[in-house]
């Protein structure tokens, strides 16, 4: 996914996005210009997935042991730790992750991103989080 225009003035390539709303701005002036009406977070619909059918790829999911789906409980934890959290903030593991969701073959590229060891540290902290 390459530079987007901003969605304010529609002029300029955006170089932020806002917090609330994730809309694509450019400068200061379009920011205050967009929270003039409040804004909230997406909310994910079908139509906007059907909207940009190259934004998301459909997979099934096969899971040959079912005991290998994380529990809610286990996902509140990755999502509560501030350790995770921080090590996301990484553009590289920000990069590695994205190419695993958005590749038709995402077992061959999680293959490929155990080889990096930002990433394995990364994995290591959500095993450690959810106690295995």
């Amino acid at each position: 996914m390459g530079p987007r225009l901003c969605e304010i003035c529609n002029e300029t390539q955006s170089k932020y996005k806002c917090p609330a709303c994730l809309v694509p701005y450019c400068s200061v002036v379009c920011f205050k210009k967009h929270k003039e009406i409040p804004c909230a977070k997406p909310v994910p619909s079908e139509e906007k997935s059907t909207a940009d059918p190259e934004s998301h790829l459909e997979r099934t999911l096969n899971v040959e042991e079912p005991g290998n789906v994380l529990q809610k409980l286990q996902l509140e934890a990755i999502a509560s730790s501030s350790e995770i959290r921080d090590a996301l903030k990484d553009e590289n593991l920000q990069k590695i992750i994205r190419n695993i969701d958005g590749s038709p073959d995402a077992e061959n590229e999680l293959d490929k991103a155990m080889e990096v060891e930002v990433f394995r540290i990364f994995t290591d902290k959500i095993l450690s989080n959810i106690n295995l």
